[in-house]
């Protein structure tokens, strides 16, 4: 079963950090991506760039429109994701629990019930 471990934040919060705290942080994530990409169950980790960097795509009447930033009535973002994939929710939660940045916010944990054909992850 493969599960999306969400982080959200914002700017101003990656901002707040020390160089110090940036610095531990980067480490730590990167020992996580290490330890669960040798397990085999961590299929993929990736960081979203800041929300002043998003394009917003609508197709409307056969024409695409393009505008600047997210569509987004909140102050936070998705930030980072990573893709598992695990024999059940147990080991799912047991992962989530050591992402680094749960010590700091909170993570979120989606099941991912479906999978295009022909995807090679």
């Amino acid at each position: 079963m493969k599960y999306l471990i969400m982080m959200y934040g914002n700017k101003e919060m990656w901002e707040s950090f020390s160089a110090e705290e940036v610095k531990e942080a980067i480490d730590g994530q990167d020992a996580f991506n290490r330890k669960y990409a040798e397990t085999g169950e961590l299929l993929g980790a990736y960081g979203n760039a800041d929300a002043a960097e998003v394009k917003t795509v609508r197709v409307r009447g056969g024409v695409p429109a393009v505008t600047d930033g997210p569509y987004l009535e909140t102050k936070e973002y998705l930030a980072s994701w990573y893709l598992i994939d695990v024999p059940d929710e147990r080991r799912a939660l047991e992962i989530a629990a050591e992402v680094p940045f749960a010590s700091v916010r909170a993570v979120e944990l989606w099941p991912v019930p479906h999978e295009a054909p022909g995807n090679r992850l």
